[in-house]
């Protein structure tokens, strides 16, 4: 059986160095998701508290540099009146995303990616998703309490 010597010289073996370096960082782009708990019953989470609610919630140690993260919005409307809102994304208990919901009872979708770095020497962090009702109805809709601000995660991928 033949036997293969191997190129020994400089520049081959810089080109399979460069290869090997490359390969590397395309496996770097791989994402795992993130799964998002729901601290409510339903599918997707409703709030008429015009206090900030956790609706969705994860503990999870980062490793990575970011996290991406999607969300869908949709407000109410409650005997013609549409209810509008707030929402903020907290890591380890800190504001780091925010935005809101306008009262126009259609759905909007929000995407961005979140700077793990400085949670990189934490074990465990507090992801939230919260939101708040700040205009609508008082008084009927889903809970009795007016309009709801529904939030949904589309996705959370660990980058």
């Amino acid at each position: 059986m033949p036997q293969r010597v191997r190129d020994v010289s400089l520049p081959a073996r810089v080109a399979r160095l460069e290869e090997d370096v490359a390969q590397l960082r395309r496996t770097g782009w791989e994402r795992d998701e993130l799964p998002l708990y729901p601290t409510a019953f339903t599918a997707l989470a409703f709030s008429d508290a015009t206090a900030f609610t956790t609706l969705w919630e994860t503990t999870f140690a980062p490793r990575t540099a970011g996290l991406s993260l999607g969300l869908t919005a949709v407000g109410d409307q409650v005997a013609g009146v549409n209810t509008g809102g707030s929402w903020q994304v907290l890591l380890a208990g800190a504001v780091v995303w925010s935005g809101t919901v306008p009262p126009s009872f259609t759905v909007q979708y929000a995407s961005t990616t979140l700077d793990l770095l400085p949670y990189r020497g934490v074990s465990e962090v507090l992801l939230q998703v919260q939101t708040r009702r700040t205009s609508g109805a008082n008084t009927g809709g889903r809970f009795g309490g007016g309009g709801s601000i529904g939030l949904s995660p589309r996705f959370a991928r660990i980058l």
